[in-house]
């Protein structure tokens, strides 16, 4: 199943803006979708020559993790912020969404655990990994920093299920007899009125302010529900995956830098669970932002944008890093 929209492929800028480049690659046996904006490789190589000669800090990479039933189409207009200012950003489809391939049976924490970590360290090659995750994109990469031997140098967190979920995430987690009738119905829900209810319920949840049924991102999400086997299988993957949420962290493990983005008018994760996360790590940031929804960066990219570029090249200019030689050891000698 695929969640992604459908667009050119080949790198083109759109209204002048900085290209988003596309291709698929492999991170745990998973083949997925990875959206990138920033130098090309051979660019990176020059500019390495230039920082290692003026020994200048090397800048962040910012790696972007999207929600449930999302995909990384949600942060294309913050790939282009980030672009503009001549960041380096890579958003990525996680496994059992988008371009990615289907989630396993079984567990799906730690299959998002192990897909996380070989993008992390394949990232790191490129420079300071700064995660940032909306919804289970937070999830993931708060559980991606309590592992210590990943090289992350900070992470953004915002609307992070699992602390203080609104009535919806709790009803799914503690009641979950209306999923169960819903999916052994002796006759399936005609797909007209699954369309009807998603149309009247997705927008909603997605912004402070509901969006027009047909905007890009509220079809994106719609495509996931087009008839009744697809919706009973969404529901008991999301039942599935609210009962990890319990006890899914160890927060004292978390020692690279933390910013927390809490939504005041968020109707899945309250802005509470936001602040209790940063009571929970007491070295963490704190934003929260009354006015905005559960996915920011659809209407809000540009604030989203200088809030994550200032807290990642912070984190870039105090992670310890070696300086490179400009020339090689043996040369010098001689």
């Amino acid at each position: 199943m695929t969640t992604a929209s459908k667009r050119p492929t080949d790198g083109v800028s759109r209204d002048g803006e900085a290209p988003v480049r596309v291709d698929h690659r492999t991170f745990a046996g998973v083949r997925t979708r990875v959206l990138t904006v920033g130098p090309a490789a051979s660019q990176r190589a020059r500019t390495g020559k230039v920082r290692r000669k003026r020994a200048l800090p090397p800048r962040p990479r910012f790696v972007l993790f999207h929600g449930y039933c999302d995909s990384a189409d949600t942060w294309t207009a913050l790939l282009h912020q980030l672009a503009a200012e001549g960041h380096s950003a890579v958003a990525i489809d996680l496994p059992g969404f988008g371009d990615a391939d289907e989630l396993r049976d079984g567990p799906i924490l730690p299959q998002l655990d192990a897909f996380v970590s070989a993008v992390v360290k394949d990232q790191a090659a490129h420079g300071e990994v700064v995660l940032v995750g909306n919804s289970l994109g937070g999830t993931v990469s708060l559980r991606a920093a309590q592992n210590r031997w990943l090289p992350i140098a900070g992470v953004t967190s915002i609307a992070a299920p699992g602390f203080s979920d609104t009535w919806l995430v709790r009803t799914i987690r503690k009641y979950p007899l209306p999923l169960r009738v819903y999916a052994s119905l002796p006759l399936p829900v005609p797909g007209k009125v699954i369309r009807t209810v998603a149309d009247n319920v997705i927008p909603r949840l997605l912004s402070a302010t509901p969006r027009p049924s047909d905007d890009e991102h509220v079809r994106r999400f719609l495509s996931l529900f087009p008839d009744y086997r697809s919706t009973a299988s969404r529901l008991r993957q999301a039942r599935r995956l609210v009962e990890e949420l319990d006890d899914c962290y160890e927060l004292d493990r978390i020692t690279a830098p933390l910013l927390v983005v809490a939504c005041g008018r968020d109707r899945l994760v309250r802005a509470a669970g936001g602040t209790m996360l940063h009571t929970l790590v007491p070295h963490s940031r704190l934003l929260v932002r009354e006015d905005w929804g559960h996915c920011p960066q659809l209407d809000h990219a540009e604030e989203v944008n200088q809030l994550v570029s200032y807290f990642g090249e912070s984190c870039a200019r105090t992670t310890p890093h070696a300086e490179v030689p400009a020339t090689k050891p043996d040369a010098a000698a001689s």
